[in-house]
């Protein structure tokens, strides 16, 4: 009986800590349902999505970010100030790396996939299926187009 009654009293605290806001250094948990998205920065193509779990990915400091990119999503090729690292979480992402977006080239990162590479390293990508892509590392995270004809935040509206 004592150990239903702990078991309780454990879930009725998970319960609450889902359930509440949480400040600076408390724990925070994000249920796959209840991510808040939003439209994605506009350093990306229309179309994407993102939600910020952790830290401000514009400011120095750790951060966690995740992308929902529609099928077909596209980013040309690409570099970053800080190492990126990605995980993909749903869906399949097609990554290459060099200056040239190059389908022959990329590799085909499924579910559960894992990589990183160095701040600098030119990179360019497209989803099949919807994708969700988590992000995190150190900030400030920038982005920067090869070739500047990719950047939507160059594009007459």
């Amino acid at each position: 009986m004592r150990l239903f009654w702990i078991a309780g009293w454990l879930l009725a605290g998970v319960r609450s800590v889902l359930a509440q806001d949480a400040g600076p250094g408390a724990m925070t948990l994000y249920p796959a349902g209840e991510v808040k998205w939003q439209d994605g920065p506009a350093s990306l193509p229309k179309g994407a999505q993102m939600a910020v779990l952790e830290g401000d990915p514009s400011k120095p400091g750790m951060f966690t970010i995740r992308f929902r990119f529609p099928d077909g999503f596209r980013v040309g090729p690409h570099l970053h100030s800080q190492t990126e690292h990605a995980t993909v979480l749903a869906g399949v992402l097609h990554l290459g790396m060099g200056e040239r977006f190059d389908r022959s080239s990329a590799r085909a990162l499924a579910t559960g996939s894992f990589g990183f590479w160095p701040a600098g390293t030119p990179h360019y990508a497209w989803a099949e299926g919807e994708t969700i892509l988590q992000l995190h590392g150190q900030g400030p995270w920038t982005i920067s187009y090869v070739d500047p004809a990719d950047d939507p935040r160059k594009q007459p509206e």
